[in-house]
């Protein structure tokens, strides 16, 4: 089969929930079942300005055809008020207002556009359904559409310009019982063809550490919080329950944050803000860790807590967080907060007892080794990408390859 990716932004140094299993899912695509796998993404790194930072053209990124393309605009400096004005109120918010906001937020490549147009693989795959290249090309393409929205329950999802989105859809793909039944609660969606996949998941052993390498993982007992650093995911709500920790339980325990930095918490001085990590480096802080803490309230899946028990190590989630939450309740692998007293209780009992916490790293690490290991995850998708061409009027051809017959 021949698909096409459309992203917003695409590429190993791009970190983001949504691009990183987008780029995994793609690559595994590529190595497992042999397909010839495009991306049509943007130039853009950074998802808070869209700024052109890669230069457009052609290039193989492990076994993988990306074409990237200048925007036209990244965001808007009016995107800002304009945003907290709709999100306050999204459900009376204009169908006008909506699309300025759509347009203004970016990113916006009319050449991207023109090309997923002229394009005709077997299948396209939208991720997420958010911003521009979604919005605006779904409903546009002549081939099957695929949709993984990497939804969660944020105001922005209830704008007027989406239910249009996801009619657009000729298949959808969600990544937790959560995300469809939020989906399926907003827009009618019930009959689109769906499929419940979640996300593939890495052994620590796939990154080893070289011979003589320092990890900087620190000598004392740590907590971690992985990846991307702002308010919006969590990482101040995070400093300030530990520091309310740190006065009532002195003590060797730290917080080691690392990934990219976009809004920094306050500092501490028991509170290591490390930056982005590699993978060797990622495996190793979190097989390491007493704990991995997702103390954001927005995930649609939230791979690093699946990456924390496939290292065998439990997990601390926010209670806000409907996804978090339902893996946690699915596998018995961690613990949840919603508040300052949980969070106290929680983490007395994850650094107090070593069984216990060993115990919910095993769980949740057996949750993993059955639903979201990559030759599950991957063999899945496959037949659920051909049924879906399928009934879009294209057939197999020879060696399973897919032609177009309309």
């Amino acid at each position: 089969m021949r698909i096409t990716f459309v992203v917003p932004r695409y590429g190993v140094e791009v970190i983001g929930g949504a691009e990183t299993a987008a780029r995994l899912l793609a690559e595994h695509l590529v190595t497992r079942q042999g397909w010839e796998v495009d991306v049509l993404t943007t130039c853009a790194q950074d998802f808070v300005t869209w700024a052109d930072h890669y230069p457009p053209g052609e290039e193989a990124v492990n076994g993988v055809r990306v074409r990237r393309f200048a925007s036209d605009h990244g965001r808007d400096p009016s995107f800002h008020p304009l945003s907290a004005s709709l999100l306050a109120d999204p459900g009376r918010a204009s169908l006008d207002d909506a699309e300025r906001w759509l347009d203004l937020q970016g990113p916006v490549s009319s050449a991207l556009v023109e090309a997923a147009e002229s394009s005709s693989p077997d299948a396209f795959v939208f991720y997420p359904y958010l911003y521009h290249p979604t919005a605006r090309v779904i409903g546009r393409v002549g081939g099957p559409t695929i949709l993984h929205p990497a939804a969660h329950d944020e105001p922005a999802l209830r704008l007027p310009i989406f239910p249009e989105v996801f009619a657009a859809a000729d298949a959808i793909v969600f990544q937790t019982e959560a995300e469809r039944a939020l989906v399926q609660g907003l827009f009618p969606v019930a009959t689109t063809p769906q499929l419940l996949l979640g996300l593939g998941v890495d052994e620590p052993g796939d990154h080893p550490l070289p011979p003589g390498a320092d990890a900087g993982v620190p000598e004392t007992p740590y907590l971690l919080c992985l990846g991307r650093v702002d308010r919006h995911k969590g990482a101040h709500l995070l400093v300030t329950l530990f520091a309310s920790y740190k006065r009532r339980r002195p003590g060797p325990l730290r917080l080691v944050i690392a990934g990219p930095v976009v809004d920094a918490p306050p500092d501490h001085p028991e509170v290591d803000v490390v930056g982005p990590v590699g993978e060797v480096e990622k495996w190793q802080l979190l097989q390491h860790a007493v704990a991995l803490v997702s103390p954001s309230p927005w995930e649609a899946f939230s791979l690093v807590v699946a990456e924390a028990w496939s290292a065998g190590r439990p997990v601390l989630v926010n209670a806000g967080c409907a996804a978090t939450v339902e893996h946690c309740d699915r596998s018995g692998g961690g613990l949840v907060f919603g508040g300052y007293g949980q969070f106290e209780a929680a983490v007395d009992r994850l650094t107090a007892d070593d069984g216990f916490a060993t115990g919910l790293g095993a769980r949740g690490r057996a949750y993993v080794e059955g639903r979201f290991r990559w030759p599950v995850v991957v063999d899945r998708y496959a037949r659920f990408v051909e049924s879906v061409a399928r009934r879009a009027g294209v057939a197999p051809g020879r060696n399973g390859a897919v032609r177009d017959r309309r």
